[in-house]
């Protein structure tokens, strides 16, 4: 078997009946490129770079040491340098990378150039330009498929990538000796030892970093106190008149049922700080709470907007697409302006509040939905239904629980402690 003669058809086996996949004898996820995109977000953002990079290069060392290990078992190759070269190959049919037309492979002197890097790609949409090299997976891939071929530790690292503004990417490979002191700190992040030194030195600065954010928010506790000691400030709310207490309490309560809510006001006197209130006293805090104003969306575009779409359900519905009732789910939906939706769209959000259902636009199939719908409105909805702007019905399923917001004129005793919370002096205390 020569690596020449691969044939994605031949190692791709599909399955449906059993809902297994196999790719060059093992079973493979079909798993989108943004969904690591995504993975590697989240281990930035948690555990920082230094982290994440040893994680995933880590991550794919080991797998193309199995890798290698599964191509000598399955074929009978004509060479040592087929097996070798065979990973490379198998890497650019998995999707990884596209080989510029040339290349040889890591181990030849002039290395293999890649364009098309997924992991380039990826690190770009996430993080824009780096100053190092991106493709942390493809190195750790590479490593292990040609240690594991070569029967001795062979290193990939990167030298020019698309991520840090390279034309394109291009990979190397040596031993330890050969690579030299020159790149040690690179090859540190395949060393075993290194991820625990890694997550430690992250778990002492994600330490550090809480306990100054303490300090903060200590430090402005006590200030807000020195200037209004005596304003509730429950998620921003200023609540030192008795009206607005009563509403502040009345809200913290009944958020523990988990009904609907309607909340009522005039613009600007902060229905949406009671709707988030709501939500963070209810046992779905710990679910997403999204808001969306009705009123500022158009009939057309608020369907999809609430409900999602398929892909091809209408002029550029370029893919499936899922709406804020499923974003929301196990949350909370805040639908902001509800008086100005049209009797049309009043007709499938009263659907969706009674059967806890949705139905894409496009789709036959209909969606179980688990959220709690807030709705709030500067209008008055009993004048709007005898003007026939609103159904009854939606009112009684929308007004299962009313919160009224006074407006600032009625609570003066508000307006100055108001004034010092939202002046610049201090937001910087």
């Amino acid at each position: 078997m020569r690596a020449a003669d691969l044939d994605p058809e031949e190692l791709l086996e599909l399955d449906p009946a059993s809902g297994v996949i196999r790719f060059a004898g093992q079973r493979a996820l079909v798993l989108d490129a943004v969904a690591m995109g995504l993975l590697r977000k989240l281990l930035v953002d948690n555990f920082g770079l230094t982290a994440a990079r040893t994680v995933l290069t880590q991550f794919g060392f080991a797998h193309g040491s199995h890798m290698a290990e599964s191509m000598q078992a399955q074929f009978k190759w004509d060479s040592e340098d087929d097996w070798r070269n065979a990973g490379t190959r198998l890497h650019a049919m998995e999707g990884l990378f596209k080989v510029e037309s040339g290349s040889r492979g890591p181990l030849s002197r002039e290395g293999v150039t890649l364009v098309s890097s997924y992991e380039a790609e990826q690190h770009l949409r996430h993080f824009g330009l780096s100053d190092d090299a991106v493709c942390w997976t493809i190195s750790g891939l590479s490593s292990g498929y040609l240690s594991r071929s070569a029967g001795k530790e062979v290193y990939v690292l990167e030298d020019r990538c698309v991520g840090k503004g390279d034309a394109a990417c291009h990979l190397a490979g040596r031993t330890r000796e050969e690579w030299g002191e020159s790149h040690a700190d690179e090859l540190r992040f395949l060393e075993p030892g290194h991820l625990k030194d890694a997550l430690d030195v992250s778990l002492h600065r994600m330490t550090e970093t809480m306990k100054s954010a303490e300090r903060k928010l200590r430090e402005h506790r006590r200030a807000l106190t020195r200037v209004v000691p005596d304003v509730e400030k429950p998620d921003g709310i200023v609540a030192k008149s008795p009206a607005m207490r009563r509403l502040v309490d009345l809200a913290a309560r009944l958020a523990k049922v988990d009904s609907t809510v309607l909340i009522t006001g005039e613009s600007g006197s902060g229905k949406e700080r009671i709707a988030r209130l709501v939500h963070d006293e209810s046992p779905r805090a710990h679910g997403p709470f999204i808001a969306v104003n009705c009123g500022a969306i158009a009939e057309t575009l608020l369907e999809s907007e609430l409900f999602g779409h398929v892909r091809g359900s209408f002029t550029g519905a370029t893919q499936d697409r899922a709406g804020l009732f499923e974003a929301a789910n196990s949350g909370t939906l805040l639908l902001d302006e509800i008086g100005d939706v049209s009797p049309g769209m009043q007709v499938k959000l009263l659907r969706a509040l009674q059967e806890r259902e949705i139905r894409r636009i496009g789709e036959n199939k209909t969606r179980r939905v688990d959220v709690r719908v807030i709705a709030a409105t500067n209008r008055n909805l009993v004048d709007a239904i005898e003007e026939g702007g609103l159904r009854k019905d939606l009112y009684y399923r929308l007004k299962v629980i009313e919160l009224n917001v006074p407006p600032l004129r009625e609570r003066r005793e508000d307006i100055l402690p108001l004034a010092r919370v939202l002046s610049p002096r201090a937001r910087c205390a």
